[in-house]
């Protein structure tokens, strides 16, 4: 998983009895994404690891490679046959565009069938505390789906049984109106743009105070999380 991650990508694998190892992602002296480091370390793990990936607006950096370093990403996990698992928690909330927020995920597909995404809609759809969510396996084949379908049975039997339904419903609904659906797409579009214009205040109100530091990496970075780049002194 990357270095850094949201902390509960470590409790999921050690309860599943995995171990887990960092690859390099956040280039913290020149604050920015280390494209390098990570298809370095890709490149050395062994052959058929479980690759974290955040699919877009990274969880906690802001992030994020750019297309042409998603196909280098792409390159290594497929010659090393790594299985790449998407943490897709922020659609919409990167750029405001669902498709341009997906595009990752899009470009894998089109070249591996090895992919699992974890998708939440607790943040673009504001369904926090309803646990409304995906999880999306892609097979090579049929008869593959069938086994992967009963054994995430076998997981979910024990652990919750049903899923809450509430958070559904509202998402079915929205996403089964088409006015609805425009409506969400627009909200989207505004709650993206209001970070972006946060991060931007951020670094002219920093500017407007007297700094001369470059505070260019914080409005690089994309979605609702920020590295400052501020030592711990």
């Amino acid at each position: 998983m990357p270095d850094p991650s949201w902390p509960t990508h470590r409790g999921i694998a050690e309860k599943a009895g995995f171990e887990w190892t960092n690859y390099r992602y956040y280039d913290r002296s020149n604050r920015g994404f280390d494209c390098n480091g990570m298809l370095e370390d890709l490149d050395k793990a062994d052959n058929e690891s479980i690759v974290i990936l955040h699919s877009c607006a990274h969880n906690p950096t802001g992030q994020d490679p750019t297309m042409d370093q998603w196909k280098q990403i792409l390159e290594v996990i497929k010659r090393k046959n790594h299985l790449a698992a998407f943490d897709s928690a922020y659609q919409g909330f990167a750029s405001g565009d669902l498709v341009k927020d997906s595009a990752s995920i899009r470009l894998f597909e089109e070249h591996t069938d090895r992919i699992v995404l974890f998708q939440s809609f607790a943040k673009n759809f504001g369904l926090y505390g309803e646990r409304a969510g995906n999880l999306n396996v892609v097979c090579s084949s049929e008869s593959e789906a069938k086994i992967v379908q009963s054994r995430l049975k076998a997981v979910a039997r024990p652990m919750y049984s049903n899923p809450p339904i509430h958070g559904a419903r509202i998402v079915d609904i929205v996403l089964g109106d088409k006015d609805l659906t425009a409506s969400w797409h627009a909200d989207l579009v505004l709650m993206s743009d209001r970070m972006t214009s946060m991060r931007s205040g951020l670094v002219q109100h920093l500017k407007n105070h007297g700094s001369t530091q470059d505070w260019g990496h914080v409005t690089d970075q994309i979605g609702m999380f920020a590295y400052t780049g501020l030592s711990n002194e």
